[in-house]
């Protein structure tokens, strides 16, 4: 496919800033250890909690008035067959490749600062292009705690902070152009190696996601991923959590129609879809201790939201019509938060939104007390090369009491490449570094999670 219209490429970055996320999230620190995958127990209390990044529109929308150009460029579907829209993913991927958080943070300050780093570091690039350039938050920061499952990304006034061996899902999005990196990572503020259940759920889920990247490929089905990491996630004696949808991702649309169900059921199925060349997903693995049936408790802890744009109503109240005019001006497309919105009139206008399902609820969803749950997240871009994972984080030292080195089934899936085979009889062309994930294993390197 053509390069976009009027669009002027850029080349590969590394996205730089004066300030870090590390620096903005926590007071400042002494430098960190400069070789980040092998963390020492004495650095480990002020470990990062990475989140390494990621619901339905059916086609690209855009934000801004088109032009002839503009509208020539729609009428064809961007992938990845163009470097430009490469280039766009790889540098939202940067962006929310870090984060960090300690005891005693609040929550709602972790929430706040991740999204205004990201939208000062869209902020920073692609100022100079022929046509407006859409940039910045794709999905909210969400910091769910213990067996909390998702989405709690609280209001101002909530005073919850983190606390010491808290297991602490970090979960966000970054979007240029419209084109997403979505990403979540688990930590547990604790000094030392991560031992017993905490170990357990985590190996569960890193373990799946290093499966599920294997399996996401040009050729592979949707339920063989489905069934794998319900494999994996009992071999360490874990349940996947029910309800969890993996994402085709393209231009503006952040929960494409294909997708990959965590827990197939007969309350709960997709329709089988093969993957493809050039598709890009958001790979959502959530692991816990519990049954992995995660219950609504408070439907006052949603606060996260994106716009129905197929639903039509007129408002009767007119703080509706305020906030509902405000969130078509400012989040016409990518989720949102509540936070966003001018405090007084949103209390009562997006009850009146909600009623008439104009906007789509990410709601607040818990196991029960004393479960954990662990959730790690990344984006893939199924490349020619191979698959390629764009968002990624290295584990802390794992020492779970179970152990995959007797399941034949799910280390041969483990030793599966990331990388696409070249055809015989043709000239090889020299890759380029990067060009398919370099994943490690739980077997693997200094993270095992099966090390005695």
């Amino acid at each position: 496919m053509d390069p976009p219209v009027s669009v002027t490429s850029h080349p590969r970055r590394r996205l730089t800033t004066s300030l870090p996320l590390a620096s903005i999230l926590i007071p400042p620190k002494p430098p960190p250890n400069p070789n980040p995958t092998t963390t020492s127990p004495s650095s480990a209390a002020a470990a990062t909690a990475t989140a390494t990044a990621t619901s339905s529109l059916r086609s690209p929308v855009r934000i801004e008035a088109m032009s002839s150009d503009d509208e020539v460029r729609e009428e064809k579907e961007l992938d990845l067959s163009s470097s430009d829209v490469v280039t766009k993913y790889k540098d939202a991927a940067d962006i929310i490749n870090m984060s960090l958080c300690k005891p005693k943070a609040k929550i709602v300050d972790i929430c706040e600062k991740g999204d205004s780093y990201i939208r000062e570091q869209t902020g920073n690039i692609y100022k100079n292009v022929k046509r407006k350039i859409e940039r910045g938050v794709a999905f909210p920061t969400c910091v769910s705690v213990n067996n909390t499952v998702c989405h709690f990304s609280p209001l101002a006034t909530d005073e919850a902070v983190l606390e010491e061996n808290d297991m602490v899902k970090i979960d966000m999005g970054c979007h240029i152009d419209g084109f997403i990196a979505v990403v979540a990572h688990t930590h547990v503020i604790h000094d030392g190696a991560v031992t017993g259940k905490a170990a357990d759920v985590l190996a569960a889920a890193n373990t799946a996601a290093e499966v599920a990247l294997r399996l996401v490929r040009p050729g592979k089905k949707n339920k063989d991923v489905t069934e794998a990491i319900q494999k994996v996630a009992a071999a360490y004696d874990c349940k996947i959590v029910e309800g969890v949808l993996s994402h085709q991702l393209k231009q503006f649309v952040i929960d494409g129609n294909k997708v990959v169900l965590s827990v197939s059921n007969a309350d709960t199925k997709v329709d089988d879809a093969e993957f493809e060349e050039n598709e890009v997903y958001a790979i959502d693995i959530v692991t816990s201790t519990g049954e992995g049936k995660p219950k609504l408790l408070d439907e006052k802890q949603t606060t996260i939201y994106k716009r129905a744009v197929d639903k039509n109503y007129h408002l009767k109240m007119k703080a509706s019509r305020f906030i509902f005019s405000e969130i078509s001006q400012k989040f016409p497309i990518m989720p949102f938060t509540a936070r966003a919105l001018e405090e007084k009139r949103a209390r009562l206008g997006l009850v009146e939104c909600m009623n008439h399902e104009l906007l789509q609820p990410y709601p607040v969803l818990h196991e029960k007390p004393g479960d954990l749950v662990a959730h790690i997240k990344f984006t893939v871009l199924l490349l020619p090369s191979g698959s390629q994972r764009v968002t990624s984080h290295s584990l802390q030292e794992l020492q779970p009491t179970k152990s995959i080195e007797d399941n034949a089934e799910i280390k041969a899936w483990l030793a599966l490449g990331t990388k696409t085979k070249k055809k015989s009889g043709g000239k090889k062309k020299k890759g380029k570094k990067g060009d398919a994930a370099e994943a490690v294993p739980m077997e693997e390197g200094s993270n095992d999670a099966n090390k005695e």
